[in-house]
């Protein structure tokens, strides 16, 4: 059960959001069995504990599919990219120390990230937590594993459903960055943690498994699409040396933006030609900004 509800905005007309609340039996959801505004519309929840903030045309975002959350979820589940998650967490966790503190995991996918966040900050504070995809069933997997958090199908693209200077913490793995939405709701003391790829992420196997490599230049165009609303803090990289199976390689081919058009026969006969055991390199920044100006204040 959600300590505290984050300030959530209706999509239609971007009054205030409420939960209504679940019955004795519990509902069908851990924090209410609706969202309503004042003026009517309303949201219920999945069966899956998430709510569908989608209105109007919806997205021309491609989603994630079944079998691209169930990839992802088999090699998170492994334990593979632990160290990123602990290290997502430890640059979150010292911006959610104030008083009721928000964090909002824009693309959170199954939540893996999300929950490393809410597990280190532990019970003691009472936080509230948003987690947004365009992918419903990531957010089902999200859901289950972050039950205390608010999960809502929307469009990064679009207004988040969430009220002006209402996050403590934005954090961004993997996802598309709107950087005027994340300055617009993140409070002047806030931040926002983005993790990227670098050079030489899963250089072994990238070409073979059909993933795109890392372009060059990649941190400057993130620096330069977040100059207007934000100031680099800091940057850590981290690098991780796998030896993955051919199931994990496979998983993690398929995870990614390369699952929505990777030909799985195709992957499976590549595969089958791997060894037991293949060393694999990965490398990741986390880096953490600042709203623009705040290093002033």
């Amino acid at each position: 059960m959600p300590s505290r509800l984050p300030a959530l905005l209706c999509p239609v007309c971007r009054a205030g959001l409420a939960p209504v609340p679940a019955g004795a039996d519990g509902g069908t959801a851990s924090l209410a069995r609706a969202l309503t505004c004042q003026a009517g519309h309303s949201f219920d929840a999945a069966r899956q504990g998430y709510f569908n903030l989608l209105v109007g045309k919806g997205t021309a975002f491609e989603a994630d599919t079944a079998d691209m959350v169930a990839a992802r979820t088999a090699f998170l589940d492994a334990g593979h990219y632990r160290p990123l998650a602990d290290s997502v967490a430890a640059a979150a966790v010292p911006a959610l120390r104030g008083p009721e503190p928000t964090v909002l995991d824009s693309g959170t996918g199954t939540g893996h990230y999300l929950r490393a966040v809410l597990d280190r900050v532990g019970t003691a504070v009472p936080i509230a937590a948003v987690g947004l995809d365009i992918s419903k069933f990531a957010l089902r997997r999200a859901a289950r594993l972050n039950p205390e958090a608010v999960n809502l199908v929307s469009d990064v693209w679009q207004p988040f459903p969430v009220a002006d200077a209402a996050v403590d913490v934005v954090t961004v793995v993997f996802a598309p960055r709107n950087a005027a939405e994340f300055s617009r709701v993140l409070k002047p003391s806030g931040r926002l943690v983005v993790v990227t790829p670098r050079r030489g992420h899963l250089g072994e196997i990238a070409s073979q498994t059909g993933m795109l490599g890392i372009e060059p230049g990649k941190d400057e165009r993130l620096a330069d699409a977040l100059a207007a609303h934000f100031e680099l803090l800091s940057a850590q990289d981290l690098d991780l040396n796998l030896e993955l199976s051919p199931a994990d390689v496979a998983n993690l081919a398929l995870m990614g933006p390369a699952g929505h058009h990777t030909d799985r026969g195709e992957l499976a006969a590549r595969l089958a030609r791997f060894p037991a055991l293949t060393g694999v390199s990965c490398k990741f920044r986390i880096s953490v900004f600042l709203p623009a100006g705040a290093a002033d204040k």
